[in-house]
């Protein structure tokens, strides 16, 4: 079941599968995302989706729309271009000009009156977040032993991120998320 939780004016639409154990509550997880959401400047009043699922469920996902085998611990389907993000560290956005278009993208796509813009859907695993939580292989770094919650928190928060244009692919983009991720969840450098 879908329930709409809306945190700070975002609505966060969440839906855990039938097969899920509750870890966290749906609360939690809206206010997990909102925070993420403000701090990477997300456009006031969006709505995002978050699928809380099993390990099967994200290997299908990543198989589909990766090309990669296996089950993985977070997936992102962001909507919108980086460039419609504020810039951050590692990237700065270039804008061809101030009328609403994103450099190769065309004109901005006008909304209904009322209706809130998609910013994309976000998968995580429980299953796995649980297994990474119990073997020490959570956290930033792959080497903590906590909780499945909060496993949970720091992948809900390293999707939403990627939704915003934040990606880890270059080692100042990495340390720049990393830096936002621990603020973000008060998580203490290398823990």
């Amino acid at each position: 079941m879908t329930r709409a939780n809306v945190v700070d004016g975002w609505r966060i639409d969440v839906t855990i599968r039938e097969m899920i154990s509750r870890t966290l509550s749906r609360t939690e997880i809206a206010r997990v995302v909102a925070g993420a959401l403000s701090a990477a400047g997300a456009p006031p009043g969006a709505s995002l989706s978050v699928i809380l699922t099993d390990d099967e469920e994200l290997a299908d996902l990543n198989e589909t729309h990766l090309g990669h085998e296996g089950p993985t611990d977070v997936l992102s389907f962001p909507l919108l271009p980086r460039e419609a993000f504020p810039s951050h560290a590692g990237f700065a956005p270039t804008l061809a000009n101030g009328d609403g278009t994103f450099a190769g993208s065309g004109p901005a796509f006008v909304l209904p009156p009322g209706a809130r813009l998609h910013l994309g859907d976000i998968a995580v695993s429980v299953e796995r977040a649980r297994a990474q939580a119990a073997a020490g292989q959570g956290g930033q770094t792959g080497d903590i032993a906590w909780s499945t919650e909060h496993e949970l928190r720091l992948l809900l928060t390293h999707g939403t991120l990627h939704i915003c244009g934040w990606d880890h692919a270059e080692p100042v983009e990495e340390a720049a998320m990393r830096a936002l991720e621990r603020e973000l969840l008060r998580l203490v450098p290398g823990r």
